[in-house]
Formats: structure tokens, C-alpha cells, sequence
């Protein structure tokens, strides 16, 4: 089986009033990554993932903004296993650098903080400043814009939050400090999805996400593999995921540089020979880092 995304060279139509859902509340590192995408965008929060998927399917969304993989916590293994159930498709992918900041209500100090919100990632790619601010106790939270949120209705100069500039902006919050994260090289590839025939393909597409099933007999993965090798192509991810109500069965995920569109639909054509099931999720331009990328900076939210 093979299913293919449509092309379309209208790549550079006004997105402007596009309604573009996300998980998180308004204000997380899925907000920032959003507006970053699409400035003039009308932002819609989901509680959780499966119910910003279903807006795009439903069409009762443009688009959605989902993170995908961060280069310290790794994949967001259910976005993967929605982009295969759902009827989506990627359009574009961007890079977010997470920034993590210290959030109090506005004239609150650093020295008067005794507890800290965020979601659990968040606070654990905080150590060294938790670590140099023993009085500081850092409380799990659901997420990391949520921890502002609940911060500002409490109203309390004690407690702070842990989130993005975009949290302190959106809830009024004041920065105490910027830039806590441990690790300065920590991004998180973000994909802008639409329902499938409604994906606008770069004209220049360099990238192709894929997913694909082999079966389970000797030499079946190897020959898959072989297929991105003997095209040429530079094979930049693979991971697999098990197959729902199939045990000891998986679904691999693939994402590889592109030579050429002829490249795609070569590499596609001679999987499908070795494989019970191919689905391109889609052809886009990488996403690059920005020029204020260089500066030390911080994926949850």
C-alpha cells in the first residue's frame, strides 16, 4: 500500500488568518514555536495531543504545531503514532531553541522564590540552578506555561514558574532569570500539519518523512534499508514504534535528505516491494536553526 502526498507549488499563499491548534496552554514552547511559523496566527489550545490531531482531521482547525523531537529528551513517540492514524500531513518543519526562565508574579525577588512549577523535563534540565538555589523547591507540574498560569491566579511572591518568554509575556509574568536551562544546545524540531489534501508542499522540498511496516521474516528491514542506500539518499533518522493490537510487531519511522523529487517517488515505488505498508508523511524544506540561535539557551510544554 502506498499512500503518497499531493503537490502543490502554492506554497507561498497568505497564512495570516490561519487558526492553528497546539497542545498546551497559551503561552508554552508550542505557542512560541506557532506564532515563529505562522505570526498572525489565532492559537488554539488542546488538553492533549489526540484532540489537536482530530481538529485538523475534523477540519476545525487550518493547521497544527506539534513537537516532534528534542535533541536532549528525544521523540514525542504518540505525535508520531497520531501523524500515521490520522488523516494529516506534514508541511514544514522548524526549530525552536528552548529557553528556560524563572516566571514570578511582578514584584516578587529572586531571593524570596521557596517554590518552583514546571513541567518535570523542564525542571530537570534546570539542575544546576536548582543546585545553586537550595532554597528554591521544584514541584512537577503539568506544564510548563500551566505553572505561570496558576502561578498568577495565586498571586503569591513565593512561587515561580519555570517556562518560556512567551509564558511571561502572555500571563504578565516577570522574568527573574533568563537562560537556566543546563544545556545551551537544546532544540526541538517542531512540524506544521494540515489534513492531508490540504498540505502545501515547498517547491523545493529537501526532506521526506516516511513511515513503513515489513514483514516478519529474515532480511525484510535490510532490504527496506538498502532501498534509501542504493538511491543515494542520506538516511537521518529511524526509529521504530510497536504496532497497536499486534504484538512483536513494528512500524518504522524514517526521515531522509532529498536529492530530487523523482528521488521520493523512486524511493517510495521500490519500499513498497519489500514492505506491507508505506505512507509518506511528508516532503518539506529542513528546518534550520535562526540567527539568535547562538546565545546559551533550553523540551516540555
Amino acid at each position: 500500500m502506498r499512500l503518497g502526498l499531493p503537490y502543490n507549488r502554492n506554497f507561498e499563499e497568505a497564512l495570516e488568518t490561519m487558526r492553528v491548534a497546539i497542545q498546551g496552554e497559551l503561552g508554552s514552547f508550542s505557542h512560541e514555536a506557532a506564532l515563529r511559523v505562522v505570526a498572525e496566527a489565532t492559537i488554539l489550545p488542546c488538553a492533549v495531543s489526540r484532540d489537536v490531531f482530530a481538529m485538523v482531521d475534523e477540519g476545525r482547525v487550518d493547521a497544527a504545531v506539534i513537537p516532534i523531537e528534542n535533541s536532549l529528551a528525544g521523540s514525542v513517540a504518540e505525535h508520531y503514532d497520531l501523524l500515521l492514524t490520522h488523516d494529516v500531513g506534514i508541511e514544514s518543519e522548524s526549530l525552536l531553541r528552548i529557553r528556560h526562565n524563572l516566571i514570578a508574579m511582578p514584584g516578587a525577588n529572586l531571593e524570596g522564590i521557596e517554590r518552583v512549577y514546571s513541567h518535570p523535563v523542564a525542571l530537570a534540565q534546570c539542575r544546576s540552578f536548582f543546585a545553586n538555589h537550595p532554597r528554591m523547591e521544584a514541584i512537577p507540574f503539568y506544564d510548563t506555561a500551566g505553572s505561570v498560569k496558576h502561578l498568577m491566579e495565586q498571586r503569591d511572591l513565593k512561587v515561580a514558574g519555570v517556562a518560556s518568554a512567551q509564558a511571561a509575556k502572555h500571563y504578565g509574568g516577570e522574568i527573574l532569570a533568563s537562560g537556566i536551562e543546563d544545556n545551551p544546545e537544546n532544540y526541538t524540531r517542531f512540524f506544521l500539519i494540515r489534513k492531508r489534501g490540504a498540505v502545501k508542499i515547498d517547491s523545493r522540498p529537501d526532506k521526506v518523512s516516511l513511515a513503513f511496516t515489513v514483514e516478519n521474516r529474515p532480511g525484510t528491514l535490510v532490504a527496506a534499508l538498502e532501498v534509501f542506500a542504493n538511491q543515494g539518499t542520506n538516511l537521518t533518522r529511524i526509529e521504530s514504534r510497536p504496532v497497536q493490537g499486534r504484538p512483536w510487531e513494528y512500524v518504522f519511522y524514517a526521515d531522509y535528505q532529498l536529492l530530487s523529487p523523482e528521488t521520493a517517488d523512486a524511493a517510495l515505488k521500490l519500499l513498497a516491494e519489500h514492505c506491507s505498508m508505506v505512507k509518506e508523511l511528508g516532503r518539506y524544506k529542513a528546518g534550520t536553526r535562526s540567527p539568535g540561535d547562538s546565545a546559551p539557551g533550553a523540551v516540555a510544554g
